[in-house]
């Protein structure tokens, strides 16, 4: 049998290789944080959703319950109304928001993969929120230089989350940066994509940790330098930056 020291060093082994989905120091102390702060208060409804993700083939994609559980409650600090979720999977962080607007809020939600999100649906149907969902499904870039040119979306969105291509992340922030008030939030999701944006250049990544990589960094180092907007980099699930803009 391991002793507590050996079982100390196998789990530090396991949060050295890069592409661990949790950037805490130990999956023990994370294991904590959800089974005392964030599980006990989940929702039915997205605790129901969070289990059927899980179930999913890709369920690595799906929002991590600590950060539904942040996203719920910094929408409430914020009085959001108007929102936007570019890149929606199943719907997890979509119910997060949709269960903390007021009922008359509003979410225009846009993923390339409908599927996905209809098997989220019934949940969030079930959960009462549906009718503040507006999806859209394809890519969203199109979509956001229509709005743009209609002009009248200018600054009129409270909070919008971007969890979708990395490599066009960058693409996004230049077109919701028009669209997000002054005051208001965008936070993008992924910012420390795996803990990779501190690896070494001949360390093991995944393929598609080491491809998204540099379009990461890229966003990093613009959003620390855009004069338009104040930022705070959280090592919540996988990283998120919060962008509040205040010109």
């Amino acid at each position: 049998m391991a002793t507590n020291q050996e079982e100390q060093q196998n789990q530090a082994g396991r949060h050295q290789e890069v592409g661990h989905k949790s950037l805490l120091q130990s999956d023990a102390l994370y294991q904590y944080i959800l089974e005392t702060s964030v599980y006990p208060r989940e929702p039915e409804a997205m605790k129901e959703l969070r289990e059927l993700t899980a179930k999913h083939p890709w369920n690595i994609m799906t929002t991590s319950a600590d950060e539904g559980q942040f996203l719920n409650m910094l929408l409430k600090l914020i009085n959001a109304k108007n929102t936007m979720e570019i890149g929606v999977y199943t719907g997890y962080s979509l119910l997060a928001t949709a269960l903390a607007l007021p009922d008359d809020g509003k979410i225009l939600a846009m993923d390339i993969n409908r599927d996905n999100y209809e098997l989220g649906l019934p949940v969030i149907e079930k959960a009462g929120v549906a009718h503040k969902i507006d999806f859209r499904e394809g890519p969203a870039l199109p979509v956001l230089d229509l709005m743009i040119e209609d002009g009248k979306y200018h600054g009129s969105f409270d909070f919008i989350f971007v969890d979708a291509d990395k490599d066009n992340y960058l693409n996004y922030h230049k077109r919701l940066i028009e669209m997000v008030k002054v005051g208001g939030v965008i936070g993008y999701d992924n910012t420390l994509w795996n803990g990779s944006v501190v690896a070494p250049p001949d360390a093991p990544l995944r393929k598609y940790v080491r491809y998204y990589r540099d379009f990461v960094l890229e966003l990093n180092k613009a959003l620390a330098a855009d004069p338009r907007i104040e930022i705070c980099q959280l090592p919540v699930g996988d990283g998120i930056t919060i962008c509040r803009r205040i010109i």
